[in-house]
């Protein structure tokens, strides 16, 4: 199993449509054999981070999961979406395992 982290650096005026992308990936990425744990968003603190974690079985279906992204009309969107709002001004992507009892 592995954890996708995600820290995005967001537009603080751009909350909003940052939260519609959200809303966009979050059944794609579970249609793709993941399992979303949810956005973040800026609540007490930094204003302009939010944070995204999703799981997948091994790695190796999160890079088939990314390679298909780039082909699926409903990933396209979004990431066409973020795109024209400009809500996303960076982000970084970590991989966690989880430990267990």
């Amino acid at each position: 199993m592995v954890t996708c982290y995600l820290k995005y650096v967001i537009d603080p005026y751009k909350i909003p449509e940052f939260e519609h992308y959200a809303k966009l990936w979050i059944p794609l990425v579970n249609r793709f054999g993941g399992s979303h744990n949810g956005y973040f968003l800026p609540s007490e603190g930094a204003s302009n981070i939010a944070l995204a974690l999703f799981t997948f079985p091994s790695l190796a279906e999160y890079e088939k999961y990314r390679l298909d992204s780039f082909k699926d009309a409903g990933c396209i969107a979004a990431f066409e979406y973020a795109e024209e709002t400009q809500c996303i001004l960076s982000y970084e992507r970590s991989f966690f395992r989880p430990v267990f009892e």
